[in-house]
């Protein structure tokens, strides 16, 4: 007798979602397993997208699934969660054949794999959180055109030969700021330095004034003008925009304290753009191997014909990752978390940098997840005690295989060549 898939959503809906127009698929399945399809359109405006909501319920269709198209699957999901249990997938995962391909086809498509529950969800935190994650998004995009604008001005010094990057370690810092400032105003760097270099400033003034030996000229001068005066409306604006993250982020104060205990974490910022990212219900990942998944710091499985094609990192994370690693890299350098430098000096000897790195950001974000599981703070000891060297160094063949294993390690017979 042939098996069939269970059928797991009895009445479901599949859209797909376009920038103007969604197209709606409202599967029923009765009790002989036969399915009649209902298949609407509806535009994307505010109007439409409620009697969409109305069209569903007439119904009885509470499970939604539609794939991520840009943006604008957003106005779509906002308009449907309150009455809906919608889920968003990738669109490979329920990608349709090519040449079979219409807007009907693919949310009638949809439809049939949702309701066998053959369609993997994405991660949708609550409202609140994609608030703040729109927010934190945002200041890291801020920050990245203070960096492009700190280049440009670099390249505006560089034309004209001025090398303040020679004698200041920041050329954006304190003293490099009034040196600055005197040189957009004289026009050249004929001007006293008294007052101008601060103690801590290394080099001398012979050395300063020997940098300053350049020609700036007229449209370089308004360039640079421009360019500082843009950095400060871009400043401006982060703190303005920091205070409004402070004030949403407010509520999960408590989240936030334990993150705080975290190593590398060291300012509120960083922990609320951690807890923008993965949110603070950590219920959602089963395991904290799911959570680092996610967050694209595990190796991606490509294996064919016994081969292994690639094992790299996956492309997730692209906020969440790069924040990982930057607080990875202080953990590396900083004798404050010996656990976590030990192993990073460690793996870097016989990996290399970069898998070092990522294995410890990992590491962080598994420890992130056990401490807002258990609502625990950072516990360094436990780290300590898991690398001591055991006692007995004696092990049995099969515990020996059974570490190999644990470790990653496959276990080949020689003489055949089969996996044992």
């Amino acid at each position: 007798m042939a098996r069939t898939v269970e059928i797991v959503y009895p009445i479901c809906c599949g859209i797909d979602v376009h920038k103007s127009f969604i197209v709606a698929c409202v599967a029923v399945t009765d009790e002989h397993s036969h399915t009649e399809h209902h298949i609407k359109r509806f535009s994307t405006f505010t109007g439409d997208l409620r009697r969409l909501a109305n069209w569903l319920a007439s119904y009885d269709c509470r499970d939604v699934c539609m794939e991520s198209s840009g943006k604008y699957w957003i106005p779509v999901f906002n308009a449907l969660e309150k009455t809906c249990s919608v889920c968003l997938t990738h669109p490979k995962y329920v990608k349709a054949i090519k040449g079979k391909k219409t807007d009907k086809k693919d949310a009638k498509w949809i439809s049939e794999l949702f309701k066998c529950d053959l369609v993997r969800s994405s991660f949708i935190p609550p409202p609140d959180i994609r608030q703040l994650r729109d927010l934190c998004r945002y200041y890291v995009k801020l920050t990245s055109f203070v960096s492009s604008e700190k280049n440009r001005a670099q390249n505006c010094l560089t034309m004209c030969n001025f090398k303040l990057d020679e004698v200041f370690t920041d050329v954006f810092g304190k003293s490099a700021t009034r040196v600055l400032d005197a040189l957009l105003e004289h026009g050249n760097g004929n001007f006293e330095l008294d007052g101008l270099l601060s103690a801590k400033c290394k080099s001398s003034s012979e050395k300063v004034r020997a940098a300053l030996d350049g020609e700036l000229n007229p449209m370089q001068t308004e360039k640079l003008s421009l360019i500082r005066q843009h950095m400060n409306d871009l400043n401006s604006l982060k703190d303005s925009l920091e205070t409004l993250i402070y004030n949403l982020a407010e509520k999960y104060k408590p989240q936030i304290d334990l993150l705080l205990t975290v190593p590398g974490i060291s300012t509120q910022l960083t922990a609320i753009r951690i807890l923008a990212e993965i949110g603070a219900d950590m219920s959602v990942f089963e395991t904290a191997k799911q959570l680092t998944s996610w967050a694209g710091l595990t190796p991606q499985n490509q294996e064919s014909a016994g081969k292994k094609k690639t094992t790299r990192v996956g492309r997730a994370g692209a906020y969440l990752k790069p924040l990982l690693v930057q607080i990875a890299l202080n953990c590396g350098k900083s004798n404050k978390c010996p656990e976590l430098k030990n192993k990073y000096l460690d793996l870097k000897k016989r990996r290399g940098g970069k898998k070092a790195v990522i294995a410890i950001a990992r590491k962080l974000l598994t420890a992130i997840w056990h401490i807002l599981s258990k609502n625990e703070t950072y516990n360094a000891e436990l780290y300590r005690i898991a690398d001591n060297s055991p006692v007995d160094r004696k092990l049995t063949t099969a515990q020996a295989v059974a570490f190999l294993r644990s470790k990653g390690f496959v276990i080949v017979d020689v003489e055949t060549g089969e996996v044992a």
